[in-house]
């Protein structure tokens, strides 16, 4: 599969990794070629590709949108009508001061996202944990797999993205529509209290358990 990242830093740049290795063709977007962010990820894996912005999402089926959220708008905007039916996954959380929702939960990042991009199909995902879950998603010795809730509109988008979380690792969890976003970012903002704040080992993760 051909997949563009929009940002690759502690999110993105691990992300970019290990489905370059799974076998998937990566480009990453690059406005910028000497940014520190775009070297650190060439440096860690040269198979990665490089591209400009608009060349990046055109050659894609599909675009992960891993930069900071305040840098969405600007981000989205240049490549707006690349994105026209195309998968976005929206990898990005609204973070307001002392840790509280960006937009004051009057509706989720991801929502934003869908009106500043309305022909793309974004799917929310790669949320709820923190960078040092995406270098490394093995939890060896248990007899579940961690799990990585997504959400979205669009079910054939979903389908395609489940493929891609169970590809590196996780048990995929479909927890519904877009709306569904809003809760997956606070769902983010509790894991950070807990690990940033309250000092608890960034190696925890979510599991779900069936019976």
């Amino acid at each position: 599969m051909k997949i563009t990242f929009i940002g690759y830093g502690q999110v993105g740049g691990p992300l970019a990794d290990h489905l370059q290795r799974l076998g998937h063709e990566v480009i990453l977007a690059a406005a910028e070629l000497n940014s520190s962010n775009l070297q650190k990820a060439l440096g860690q894996n040269p198979g990665l590709l490089v591209a400009p912005p608009q060349e990046a999402v055109r050659r894609a089926e599909v675009v992960f949108l891993a930069t900071p959220f305040q840098a969405n708008e600007a981000a989205l905007k240049s490549v707006s009508e690349e994105l026209t039916g195309k998968i976005l996954v929206d990898c990005t959380n609204p973070v307001g001061p002392n840790l509280t929702h960006g937009l004051n939960s009057s509706q989720s990042g991801s929502e934003m996202v869908q009106k500043l991009v309305p022909e793309a199909r974004v799917v929310k995902a790669f949320t709820i944990y923190g960078f040092e879950n995406f270098e490394n998603s093995s939890y060896p010795g248990y007899n579940v797999k961690p799990v990585m809730m997504y959400c979205g509109a669009d079910s054939g988008a979903k389908e395609i993205i489940a493929r891609l979380i169970a590809q590196l690792g996780w048990q995929p969890l479909d927890v519904g529509g877009l709306e569904q976003a809003l809760h997956l970012e606070h769902m983010t903002l509790l894991w950070v209290r807990m690990v940033r704040v309250n000092g608890h080992t960034p190696h925890v993760v979510w599991a779900m358990l069936t019976r």
